[in-house]
């Protein structure tokens, strides 16, 4: 049996168990690399590959090296998921309690399944009490709310949970799924590191429920502890890798598993997007877009993801593109988080920043721990000039994720706005920290050591330095250090980045300003070191500017070639009296 066989003969039962145990998500996501894996043509008949033409050109355009299969971790340890005795036939009772589940009626669920014992009815008794008190917490929290919707409510079912779980983990009569409950429990109540541990021998028994390996992500806050992690061989792994290393901010080594993955789930969509989240953190817009209208085509009724795409074309300001997205989920779902991102977005570009914030609070109705969309809320609040609003948005993001770069930007943004250099400066330092191949962070660091409290210009020319090393695409960075070098009276520093400057100018066909000031402050630097010919040059280019810069370039002119034929200045002000 071939390993695309193979895999596809475990996700085909993995589906199956985790439908089930009514673990959803999960179970849609292995769908989706069931269908990912490429199908054989002398098996299958054209209409059931239709699902997997869209990302085909997206593979062909991006791909650079073809691999034939994934780089497995090691040999799989399971061959295929093990079918429990009550996989086979579920009694009355547990399909009774399915459908209220199915139905939410959870504590119904859970009470008809009070005199089971069966580990798979043990689960989903517990699962059920589990999501009946976060459906009750939830609606304490719009009952009680505070601002901003702070609330202390809690889950009260956790307790009982934790002690009925961790009974049946000693007594070994807990299978992966109830450990991967377990773990869940133990992060709620902030065990972390027992979690961890728990939810490492859930997916070390079953590989492959992504719940698991996702809230073990979620636990995997350092490379140290990642790499702590005794992890069996499996393909699974890798896809787990691969995710951890993003929200580590290690974009590069995540490519390439996917990269990799791919020779395996050639058509899955959910790689593709991991793809583009990757290239999104790097700034390569350009290829985003291209991904993200290829999944589109491909599935047109995706809302998942679909608000980074929107992220995009805001930074684009691709307005007509931003306004047909918006459009076309709302149509959708309007009622998912995602969709009220993206409708925020499109009313932002277009300066209804009132309406946008609106959106926001939307898709945090729907999804308190929507990180997303506090930080893009303390973006309008800055934008209102109501510091105080945005300054709770980003401390919200901050609780939620402490690695989300832009919401200390935001912070630091806050409190600049609010002439408070020194917490701004601690803020910056935590963005840049995070996000240190970001040039924007590195200019706002740099412009905080330029205020006028602070006053540090050689700490601020260190971070213009870093970003220019940064592929700064707001090209801001060069002229500020010609600028502070001009400032601190080192005349060829300030040349050399004004060239520089000028240089890149001209690669990238921009005028304006800067390139003014490039030209005047070189043209008179080349003239006092009687580099005439490269003064004449730039004296020239300035010719072709109207105002006062054309003025000074025909003076500078008369002034060089006069010195050059040996005359003595004409200025007025060297005549003797």
């Amino acid at each position: 049996m071939s390993s695309k066989d193979s895999c596809r003969n475990e996700l085909r039962i993995a589906i199956r168990q985790l439908s089930d145990r009514c673990l959803y998500s999960a179970s849609k996501w292995a769908g989706e690399q069931l269908v990912g894996i490429e199908q054989d043509p002398e098996k299958f008949t054209p209409s059931n590959t239709r699902f997997q033409r869209g990302s085909s050109s997206i593979r062909r355009r991006f791909r650079t090296n073809e691999v034939i299969s994934t780089p497995i971790a090691g040999i799989s340890y399971v061959s295929t998921p093990v079918m429990e005795d009550d996989d086979v036939v579920d009694n009355d009772f547990y399909l009774l309690a399915k459908s209220y589940f199915d139905c939410r009626e959870y504590k119904r669920a859970a009470h008809v399944l009070r005199d089971q014992s069966g580990k798979k009815a043990v689960f989903l008794r517990c699962y059920a009490l589990y999501l009946a008190g976060e459906k009750r917490k939830e609606e304490e929290m719009i009952e009680l709310e505070g601002p901003l919707g702070k609330s202390d409510a809690v889950n009260r079912e956790l307790v009982s949970l934790e002690r009925e779980l961790s009974t049946l983990r000693k007594n070994g009569t807990i299978d992966s799924f109830g450990l991967y409950l377990y773990g869940l429990v133990l992060k709620e109540k902030g065990n972390e590191n027992l979690a961890r541990a728990v939810l490492l021998e859930s997916v070390n028994s079953y590989p492959w429920n992504w719940n698991a390996w996702s809230e073990l992500q979620s636990l995997c806050t350092t490379i140290d502890i990642l790499n702590s992690l005794n992890l069996r061989n499996h393909w699974m792994k890798d896809f787990f890798l691969a995710s951890a290393y993003q929200e580590l901010r290690m974009h590069t080594e995540s490519m390439t598993k996917y990269e990799n993955l791919q020779g395996m789930f050639s058509f899955s969509n959910y790689v593709q997007a991991q793809i583009a989240k990757a290239q999104y953190s790097l700034r390569q817009f350009e290829q985003v877009e291209v991904i993200f209208e290829e999944l589109l085509r491909s599935d047109p009724y995706r809302v998942e993801d679909m608000d980074m795409y929107s992220n995009v074309l805001y930074a684009k300001e691709c307005f007509s593109a931003l306004s047909y997205l918006a459009h076309r989920v709302f149509m959708t779902d309007k009622y998912r988080p995602e969709s009220c991102c993206i409708i925020g977005n499109y009313y932002s570009l277009k300066g209804q920043h009132e309406k946008s914030v609106m959106y926001f609070r939307r898709a945090l109705k729907l999804n308190k721990k929507y990180l997303s969309a506090w930080t893009l809320m303390g973006h309008e609040y800055v934008e209102m000039k109501n510091t105080p609003a945005a300054i709770d948005a980003y401390r919200r993001a901050v609780d939620i994720s402490p690695c989300d770069y832009r919401a200390w930007y935001g912070l630091g943004q806050a409190y600049e706005m609010m002439g408070m250099p020194f917490y701004a400066l601690h803020y910056f330092r935590k963005s840049v920290f995070l996000q240190p191949s970001d040039s924007r962070m590195w200019i706002a660091m740099a412009q905080c050591y330029e205020n006028e409290q602070l006053h540090m210009l050689e700490e601020a020319i260190k971070c213009y330095r870093r970003a220019a090393n940064c592929n700064d695409r707001e090209a801001i960075a060069l002229n500020q250090l010609a600028k502070l070098h001009k400032q601190l009276g080192r005349d060829e520093e300030a040349a050399f980045y004004y060239k520089k400057d000028l240089e890149r100018m001209g690669a990238e066909e921009r005028e304006g300003p800067n390139m003014v000031e490039s030209l005047l402050f070189l043209a008179t630097h080349c003239r006092n070191h009687k580099r005439f010919e490269e003064a004449e040059e730039y004296c020239t280019r300035l010719l072709d500017y109207k105002g006062p810069e054309k003025e000074t370039a025909k003076s500078l002119l008369r002034n060089m070639r006069t010195t050059q034929l040996g005359f003595p200045s004409m200025d007025v002000e060297h005549l003797p009296p």
